[in-house]
């Protein structure tokens, strides 16, 4: 116990650290600064003719279903000269999302309609806070030989190693969840104030919860990253030039080489890829490569699913893989 409330004091007395929570709290302070500039209360006769555009799209929408299934039933059973769409993409009720007044309110904040984006944004600066902070965290002991001097303190390598990951977890979940209750009660208020609510039913708060909770999942296996390729290079650069390194080499380059060479399903071979299925709970992907072979015989829809399982299982084999092999190289090598 003694060991986690040294390592604490280590972690929160860190300049870095102390940078980055003020970074932290200037970006979500600018947010709010600027949504609140940029929003208003509704008058009545916006709320009005918001109301009219939203039901008058709703309508088009219902008309363009209708043509649609008076096409089909006119069309000649053996008539493929021409390409008919499935009218049930086009069936208002199978929409994931219908025509509302908030999309013709413009310069109005809708807490319901921005929730989800801002706390994307969120979960992209803790991760990238997490990542920064893990990585620092063990890279300026091991290099500065603050890890040898706690040693002499408690002479368990690898007592001394879980410590300092598990502490710098737990900091950054604590951090993490005050940040994020903070963040989306000012745009909450925000709402109630200069903007409008929207729709909070139960449907809307249990998406956002199940967004934010895959959010500090990814927020704790970026820490986790951070930190054990920092233990592996020995210094916070490591972590930073090998994440540089993927996104260049295989993200960027990669990705062309696949494309060129004509790949089916690249997007699934990419990190990216997974960390957003995660994200989202699921994504899809187009690949004109699904399609090669049923030219001229029928509709191909050309996508391919990722889901949250596999997307969920590559990041922990990923993030077990590299902090068990931290551990295993902490063990063995010479830390003078």
């Amino acid at each position: 116990m003694n060991l986690v409330r040294a390592e604490l004091e280590r972690l929160s007395a860190r300049r870095f650290v102390q940078l980055m929570v003020v970074l932290l709290v200037f970006a979500f302070a600018v947010t709010a600064a600027t949504t609140m500039a940029g929003s208003h209360k509704p008058t009545a006769s916006e709320l009005n003719s918001a109301r009219e555009q939203a039901a008058d799209a709703r309508r088009s929408m219902e008309i363009t279903h209708q043509q649609c299934l008076a096409r089909l039933q006119e069309r000649s059973p053996t008539d493929t000269s021409e390409y008919f769409a499935d009218c049930a993409d086009l069936d208002p009720i199978r929409q994931d999302r219908l025509p509302i007044p908030a999309d013709y309110l413009p310069g109005v904040f809708t807490f319901a309609e921005q929730a989800l984006p801002l706390l994307y944004f969120l979960i992209a600066f803790l991760v990238l806070f997490g990542f920064l902070v893990g990585a620092s965290y063990i890279g300026a002991d091991l290099t500065s030989g603050g890890v040898v001097n706690l040693l002499l303190w408690r002479p368990r390598r690898l007592t001394v190693l879980a410590a300092k990951l598990g502490t710098m977890l737990g900091a950054v979940l604590v951090l993490a969840l005050l940040a994020s209750v903070a963040y989306l009660a000012t745009f909450w208020v925000i709402g109630q104030t200069t903007g409008l609510p929207g729709r909070l039913d139960d449907d809307f708060w249990r998406s956002l919860a199940a967004v934010h909770g895959r959010g500090l999942v990814l927020v704790l296996l970026a820490s986790a990253v951070g930190f054990a390729i920092a233990t592996l290079g020995r210094h916070t650069s490591a972590a930073l030039g090998a994440v540089a390194a993927y996104a260049v080499v295989w993200e960027l380059g990669g990705r062309l080489v696949l494309e060129i060479v004509d790949a089916r399903r690249p997007d699934q071979l990419m990190l990216s890829s997974h960390i957003g299925a995660w994200l989202s709970g699921g994504a899809r992907f187009f690949d004109p490569q699904l399609c090669a072979g049923s030219a001229g015989t029928g509709y191909c829809e050309g996508f391919y699913s990722l889901n949250w399982p596999t997307a969920l299982l590559v990041l922990l084999v990923l993030t077990g893989g590299l902090t068990a092999a931290a551990f295993a190289v902490f063990r063995r090598r010479d830390l003078i």
